[in-house]
């Protein structure tokens, strides 16, 4: 490409992934553009509004872009009743087709179309890693809890939506992302570093499961990657290759802080918890064991493999926040 600053455009780009990206390419001097709902103030920015249903103007910010990140969906930290689970599904399968139809109707078509999906997609794995190429997909696990079922059958959906919309002259890549770990209020890490300064961050029900995660620098780092590569397309793991038991991420994180002890949860108290809150343990209690298998084989360099290396870095970036 030349030196012109590209455009990039972000579906869906309010939340918190959405910001780590934007930051990142607007203080890269690129042409950043938000399609989101509501505006956020005081964002170097633009931010177009759309309805997340319908084609309208926002279209015409893709016409010409050169790369579109679909992050749009609405968030799962919620109960699964009926109408929550027909949002979450909806609102991430209608707003991928969406794009697809911005993008057929282009008359300058993107080069890239990146759209994320989610490291869920896999089975409860405690037994081995999953990769991009002998990872199995869940669903059909026996004795899987109803409300894994119907995350795993998001994701698939989801998916399904994004690969089978007409784009014949556009890279897609599907983004199987573990959680993103960054500082930023009212985040994953944000919300795990504080049960841990509670010193509630112990164990959490066997903790076998696995946690996979990424740290935002590598994020951004392996969406740079994969842009950069034209031989990137398809299925994607967006995971650190150091996925490990809940018990060992607990404990990393509370020696990162500086404590050793955190008090522990069994699965009956995670449940009750979880009711109060308004969320699901599935969230907690599913392993998640992905492992980068594509970045890997690229021979992409991780700046964080490390959880306890990780965790140093972020929360000393939290702490220097919050001193700011």
């Amino acid at each position: 490409m030349n030196d012109r600053a590209r455009r990039i455009v972000i579906p869906g780009g309010s939340g918190q992934v959405g910001r780590i990206l934007a930051r990142h390419y607007a203080s890269r001097g690129e042409e950043v553009v938000v399609i989101a709902r509501q505006a956020p103030a005081d964002t170097p920015w633009r931010t177009v509004a759309w309805d997340g249903r319908t084609v309208g103007p926002w279209a015409k910010e893709i016409d010409g872009a050169d790369i579109v990140i679909n992050l749009a969906g609405r968030s799962v930290n919620c109960r699964y009743n009926a109408a929550n689970q027909r949002e979450i599904k909806e609102s991430r399968v209608v707003t991928a087709k969406l794009v697809g139809d911005a993008i057929a109707q282009a008359s300058r078509p993107p080069r890239i179309w990146m759209n994320a999906s989610t490291a869920t997609i896999y089975r409860h794995a405690l037994d081995r890693a999953m990769d991009e190429a002998t990872g199995e997909l869940g669903g059909n696990e026996p004795g899987a809890p109803e409300t894994w079922r119907f995350s795993i059958d998001v994701a698939k959906s989801w998916e399904e939506a994004f690969f089978s919309a007409p784009a014949p002259g556009t890279r897609k890549i599907a983004l199987r992302s573990a959680m993103v770990m960054s500082p930023d209020r009212g985040g994953i890490f944000d919300t795990l570093l504080g049960l841990v300064r509670r010193g509630l961050g112990g164990t959490s029900g066997s903790g076998t499961q696995f946690v996979s995660w990424i740290h935002d620098r590598d994020f951004i780092r392996a969406l740079d990657f994969l842009i950069n590569r034209d031989d990137s397309e398809g299925a994607v793991n967006i995971a650190s290759p150091d996925p490990l038991p809940n018990r060992e991420f607990m404990a990393a994180l509370r020696q990162a802080w500086g404590i050793k002890i955190g008090l522990p949860a069994t699965e009956w108290m995670l449940e009750i918890g979880a009711m109060f809150l308004r969320t699901e343990t599935e969230l907690i209690l599913k392993s998640r064991r992905v492992i980068p298998g594509r970045l890997l084989a690229g021979s992409f360099q991780f700046e964080f493999p490390d959880w306890a290396q990780a965790a140093r870095d972020l929360v000393g970036r939290w702490a220097t926040a919050k001193a700011a």
